[in-house]
């Protein structure tokens, strides 16, 4: 019963979140993954064989501090790129402190995700907890994650995304940015709920996504604003 609540309470989050978004382009008008990425490896390839090494490098790390911290990166919300990414950026990042950056991640986030369903619609790739019938450190997301595609991460395409995106708006620190960015996505491998091909397929799909962003008047009017914001916090 217990987990049957929080996996309510996941999606209902989720829903939430694409209620209060409002995309830059639809589905159809981002780039679609199926086209331009190739399939998830078969368990015949090389491929899958460091996707299995990665996951038993992942197992591997599950009772440590990074493995806490892969646990709590499992929650797929604007507020936990807050919390990574504030520290980095040097100002809280909140609807309250800076809505015009919040409303950008959130605005933005929404619409790279876009780009992640074609290809997890069309491979349905089985996700590492379940191919391997193990469990994760974090049980409650298993019952939703157990019936949506594996390739390519969505979790690995909302971190990459936020990291280019504040890179933009504070690029004196991008390489730490990016740093977080990239661990978000490890996470996932660490925690067994995506393959280390998934992760990185999605650091690809984010990319794309996010040069599309560019063409969007929209996007850039908003990305002067939080531009602005960002300098006005940096010198309170």
């Amino acid at each position: 019963m217990r987990r049957l609540i929080l996996c309510s309470f996941m999606w209902l989050a989720l829903v939430a979140w694409a209620q209060e978004s409002h995309p830059y382009f639809s589905e159809p008008e981002m780039p679609n993954a199926v086209r331009y990425l190739p399939a998830p490896p078969t368990t015949d390839e090389m491929r899958f064989a460091y996707d299995t090494a990665q996951y038993n490098w992942g197992k591997s790390l599950r009772q440590t501090p990074r493995g806490q911290k892969a646990v709590a990166d499992a929650e797929y919300s604007i507020r936990r790129m807050a919390e990574i990414f504030s520290p980095v950026m040097g100002i809280r990042i909140s609807p309250e402190q800076t809505p015009q950056i919040w409303k950008l991640l959130v605005d933005a986030t929404a619409t790279t995700n876009l780009a992640c369903h074609s290809a997890k619609q069309t491979y349905m790739r089985q996700r590492p907890f379940m191919y391997f019938d193990e469990p994760t450190p974090v049980p409650e997301d298993e019952p939703i994650l157990r019936h949506n595609g594996s390739y390519p991460s969505g979790h690995t395409t909302l971190g990459w995304t936020t990291a280019l995106i504040l890179c933009e708006i504070n690029p004196a620190a991008q390489d730490d940015l990016l740093r977080e960015g990239f661990e978000y996505g490890q996470s996932r491998v660490i925690v067994g709920f995506h393959w280390q091909s998934d992760v990185d397929a999605a650091r690809l799909v984010a990319s794309a996504a996010f040069a599309r962003l560019h063409t969007s008047r929209a996007y850039l009017r908003q990305l002067r604003k939080a531009q602005r914001e960002f300098r006005h916090s940096s010198e309170k």
